[in-house]
């Protein structure tokens, strides 16, 4: 397993932008596919996008979709979530996760990070 720490979260303007970052411990970043999910206070934690090792291969929330932008750079053990056009259901703490194959279940994913607060103001 790895460690992972979130930051860049903070308060936004609708239709703002804001860039996550998670940064991983240890040499074997390269080895895994990292996600991010998301949870609203009273809601089930959501999926929002993944990346492989590699960074070949994203997946999307349908809600996301064209609006945010996954990617990672290895060697600096950080993966990036760049949010464009930011909305009031965008809220939530958003969490990084690090798992062996780049699938939208959180199940799949067995390191997680604290979470960074993300609130979107209308």
């Amino acid at each position: 397993q790895v460690q992972l720490v979130e930051s860049g979260g903070g308060l936004v303007q609708a239709g703002g932008s804001l860039r996550l970052s998670c940064t991983a411990s240890g040499r074997t970043f390269g080895t895994y596919s990292m996600a991010w999910f998301r949870q609203a206070p009273g809601k089930d934690r959501d999926f929002v996008s993944v990346i492989s090792w590699s960074g070949a291969i994203t997946k999307y929330a349908d809600s996301v979709k064209g609006r945010f932008t996954i990617s990672r750079a290895n060697a600096k053990n950080t993966v990036y979530l760049q949010m464009n056009s930011l909305k009031p259901e965008d809220t939530a703490v958003y969490y990084c996760a690090a798992g062996p194959i780049a699938t939208m279940k959180g199940s799949d994913f067995g390191s997680w990070g604290q979470g960074t607060q993300v609130t979107v103001s209308s």
